[in-house]
């Protein structure tokens, strides 16, 4: 698949906390010189620089309210009007529910686009605690897992030499709990997603290049293809 062919396509990804739907978005995207389009990230940077929407926005989480869809939507829309229709572009943890889906549905179809395909990124529920549970953050940033990248020293981050937090929400139980409600909250959506064929399902507990490659294949992406050429 060449960049002329790609151009212009639209995936989505889904998945659970832990699946890592964050950093295989950003490989792929990445690779392939699409934009990666995390909707937290549209809006951190709209409260940075204080525009219209980031305004709006803001309203609502001073007031400890969730920022509507119309908002999250506006800001969707809002970027993908910048970037132009030829681009190809990721979408990394949104849509979140099928109100959300209809509404990216409406706004592709403004540029003449559709969700090309929507991969399901699965991982059985202890391997998503193991991987949650075990992450232990360092006050300067650095974020480290007991498990697969732990620190030198244990209990304290290489760089600083400060003691590393474990987040109250990254506890096994309240993770088992995060990934419940998720799935319930999400079913809807994968079954609105499968039932117009569009969505694929990859595996997600392998290493970081095999679940990439693994899901290059499921959009029909080549392993080695680039911006310019597959």
């Amino acid at each position: 698949m060449n960049g002329a062919q790609s151009a212009g396509r639209v995936i989505v990804l889904l998945g659970s906390p832990g699946v890592g739907k964050g950093t295989q978005g950003i490989r792929l995207s990445g690779a392939m010189g699409w934009a990666h389009v995390s909707t937290g990230d549209l809006l951190r940077a709209a409260l940075k620089a204080g525009t219209a929407l980031g305004l709006e926005a803001r309203k609502f989480m001073d007031a400890g309210e969730l920022v509507p869809d119309e908002v999250m939507v506006d800001l969707v829309r809002e970027h993908l009007a910048a970037m132009g229709s030829d681009r190809g572009v990721v979408f990394d943890g949104f849509p979140r529910t099928v109100p959300q889906a209809e509404a990216l549905g409406a706004v592709l179809a403004e540029e003449g686009r559709q969700v090309d395909q929507v991969v399901l990124l699965e991982a059985d529920a202890e391997v998503l605690v193991r991987r949650i549970s075990g992450r232990r953050s360092s006050p300067s940033g650095r974020v480290y897992n007991v498990h697969f990248d732990p620190p030198r020293r244990p209990g304290f981050c290489d760089d600083t030499g400060e003691p590393l937090i474990h987040r109250a929400d990254d506890q096994p139980e309240t993770v088992r709990t995060r990934l419940s409600v998720y799935r319930e909250a999400t079913a809807p959506l994968v079954g609105y997603y499968d039932a117009r064929g569009v969505l694929v399902r990859v595996d997600g507990e392998g290493d970081i290049g095999e679940v990439q490659a693994a899901l290059r294949e499921a959009v029909g992406v080549a392993r080695g293809a680039t911006a310019t050429g597959a």
